[in-house]
Formats: C-alpha cells, structure tokens, sequence
C-alpha cells in the first residue's frame, strides 16, 4: 500500500495549482459572459444560448470514458497543460473572427464543441490528481477550495466584463482570457505531480484501450450504491441544466437586455458559490456525506429554482435566490467528491471518474437542446398570450409577458429536483453509500 500523501507538501502543491486555475476561470468566465451577450444581440433567441452550451458540454460526455482510459494511461500534469493550450487555440480563433468581422453564432458551436472535447480530459486528471496530493481527510475540503475557485472567480468575472464591455470591447476581454491561461499554464509547470503507482499485476497484464475504456463502466454497476447515487445526478442534472441554461436569457428578456443586471444576478450567485465553498472548507461536510447531497438536491430545487421562477422580475428576488442556490451547490458538489474519491483507488479514478461524470450528466446535453425551442416555441409564446389555458393557471405565479415563460420551466425544474432528492433518501443502497463500501485505504490495508 502506498503511503498516504503528506499534508503539507501536497497542500502546497495543490494550492498552486488551484490559484492558477483560479486566474483561468476568471479569464474563461469573462469571455463567456461577453459571447453570451453577443450571442443574445444577434439572435435575441433562447435557442442560441442553449445551443452554444450544448457544443460545449456534449463532447465532454461523449469522449468522457476515452478520455478517463488516456488519464490514468499519460502523465496527469501534462494532460492538464495540454487541455489549458486548446482552451487557449480555441480563445484565440474566436478573437480572430471578432477582430476581422468573421464571427458568427455557427463558429461559436464549432470552437465550443473543440474546448468540450479537451475538457474531457481535463476534469478527470485534475480531480485524479487531487487524491495522489492530500490525505483522504482533506477531500471534502479540497473540493470545496475547488468550488471556492470556480465561484469566487465568478464574483469578478461578470462585473469586469461589464465594466470593461465598452472600453476594451469583446477582443480586449478574450484577450485578458489568454493571458489567465498562461498564468495557469505557468503554475503547472513549475509543480511537481506525482503519478499513481502501478502493481506487478498492471505491468504483466495490461489492459487493452477499450477494456481501460469500459472499465469506469463495469466497476460502477457492479457496486449498486455508486450507480444509483448517480442516478441522482443523471435526473437532478438534467432538471438543473434545463433550468439554468434560460436563467440569462431569463434575466435579459425581462430586462430589455439589460447587461448591468444580469452581471449583476451572476456575481450574486457567485458569491454564494463562494459563501458555500468557504463554509464546506471550514465544516468539512455532513458526518454522513450523502446527506449533503440529498439534502442539498432538495435545498438547490427549492432556492435556487422555484423561487427563482417566482421573481416576477424583481432583480432582488434574483438576486437572493442566486445566492442561495449557489451557495448549496457546492456543498453537494463537494459531498459526492469527497465519496468517491474515498472509495475508489487513485489508480483507477481517472477511468472511474470519467464514467461517473458521463453517467450524472449525460442528460445535461439533451436539456441543453431542448431548452431553448421549448422556451421559445412553446412557453414564451403561451405565456405571453393572457388568453391561453396555461398563462390564466400559471399567471397568478410567475406573471405573465415577455421572460415569464422561462421563469415557468425554473418552477418546475426546481420542483422535480427536491423530488429527486426526496426519493434518494427512500433508496438504501444511495442512503447507506458512506457504510456499504468500505473506503480504498481499508481494502488495500487487507491486502
């Protein structure tokens, strides 16, 4: 068994890289919130917004298992290197279509589906990476320094994009982009990441690509408590992303494209993100971790969607319920992390973690495609008419008029996912993970 990492030499290298991908996100959501409001003055469609996040997303899913066979194959630190420098290729083409007049909606489709496929890689590794650097104590903790990251950049992001928006423009921000890649690039690059180590029996029979491929497969369904877990997420990700993929269209609807108050609703929920990052660091979680994710299923639904869906376009309605549903996501996020990176062996958790993520959102994608047409063609245009069947029961909730039809689709969104979360504590085997299996360390201790 090898020995556990150290918890001050492999926090340190773990706080590098986490403050360079830190600069990263800060770039990457700044020029995302850029496009989305040019993608929105060029459309003022719903149906482009989601399309834009489902090239992004559904590469990732697809090329996931591949991917998780060629992380626990390659060197985990260059993988991340090498997803950061197509993230960078991608950034650059788009400033070179904005800069010359070429940009069109279409080429955001293409460059977003290219960064998907890289990001395949990149989550797996970057998470794998985690369990080869700190003790299996500080996982939960980790991972809420991991949603610190993502949310505190959030904080920032949308409100200099807004304030830099006119003086820069849309090439000075993707620009500003480039430049956190580096930086993230540069912390890589000067860590060292240890790789796991590989037994007698990894050596003398060595898997085939598609074996390693569908191993992340076969080592989840052969353990119900995982799967079922994931089950979870597979339904509660596609409610969520249906949801939450209209909240800017949402927002700009109902505000006459009001840039200001959308940075505004997003920096919002980035702090709360932040809020719960920090507050997931210092608890370190429910002693029962499923618990954060049930509990937290139901809490997002309730918060973040349902009352959301009833603002009515009251911008501090948003504004509170995007803070308490981000500040929720992180502790289930962080909750789930800390369990699996606990019961599978760093060994395998690239192959395993990879599958994981396909299984919980593979349905992410479809809500993605549908969301748009169905806001669109169908809940926007009965919404908006006072005399339809569903404007006269739904009104009294949600209002009615431009965004209100959007605002519905949160509701019920919101709505089945505390369902979700409800039923997965009526199933023992997703109730009982945290005690049904035993953690890697203990089972390797036997052997």
């Amino acid at each position: 068994m090898p020995p556990e990492p150290s918890n001050s030499s492999g926090m340190k290298t773990f706080s590098i890289i986490w403050a360079g991908q830190i600069f990263s996100l800060i770039g990457s959501a700044m020029s995302q919130f850029a496009l989305i409001i040019w993608a929105y003055q060029i459309t003022e469609r719903a149906t482009a917004l989601a399309l834009v996040a489902f090239f992004g997303f559904a590469p990732t899913v697809l090329f996931s298992p591949f991917a998780g066979a060629l992380v626990d194959r390659w060197n985990r630190k260059l993988t991340m290197m090498l997803s950061d420098l197509a993230t960078g290729l991608v950034t650059l083409v788009i400033l070179y279509l904005y800069i010359t007049g070429s940009l069109q909606i279409w080429h955001l489709y293409v460059t977003s589906a290219f960064a998907g496929f890289f990001q395949a890689f990149q989550w797996p590794a970057y998470s794998a990476t985690i369990s080869m650097l700190i003790p299996k104590k500080q996982y939960t903790r980790a991972s809420g320094m991991m949603s610190l990251a993502q949310y505190g950049s959030g904080i920032l992001a949308p409100i200099l994009a807004a304030a830099l928006l006119k003086p820069i423009g849309i090439s000075g921000i993707l620009i500003v982009d480039l430049v956190t890649l580096v930086i993230a690039i540069t912390t890589l690059l000067i860590v060292t990441i240890p790789q796991p180590e590989r037994t007698i029996e990894d050596l003398e029979k060595p898997n085939t690509f598609w074996q390693d491929s569908m191993f992340g497969f076969k080592y989840i369904f052969q353990r119900p408590s995982l799967f079922w877990l994931q089950m979870i997420f597979f339904g509660g990700n596609f409610m969520a992303t249906l949801g939450g993929v209209l909240v800017s269209p949402l927002i700009l609807a109902s505000t006459d494209q009001n840039a200001t108050t959308l940075s505004i609703v997003q920096s919002a929920g980035a702090i709360g993100g932040v809020v719960g990052s920090i507050l997931i660091t210092i608890w370190g979680g429910f002693k029962k971790r499923v618990d954060g994710v049930l509990v937290g299923w139901m809490a997002s639904g309730l918060f973040g969607y349902m009352l959301m869906g009833t603002a009515r376009g009251l911008s501090i309605v948003w504004i509170i319920t995007n803070f308490l549903g981000a500040a929720i996501v992180p502790i289930v996020n962080a909750s789930n992390q800390a369990i699996w990176q606990s019961k599978v062996p760093p060994k395998m958790q690239g192959r395993v973690f990879s599958v994981r993520m396909m299984i919980a959102t593979l349905t992410a994608p479809l809500a993605m495609l549908i969301a748009g047409p169905l806001a669109d063609k169908v809940f926007e245009p009965l919404m908006r008419n006072e005399t339809s069947a569903l404007s006269q029961l739904f009104g009294s909730l949600v209002g009615t008029g431009p965004g209100t039809g959007m605002s519905l689709i949160l509701v019920f969104c919101g709505f089945l996912m505390v369902i979700i979360g409800f039923i997965g504590n009526f199933i023992p085997c997703v109730r009982d993970v945290d005690t049904i299996l035993p953690d890697h360390d203990a089972v390797a201790a036997k052997q």
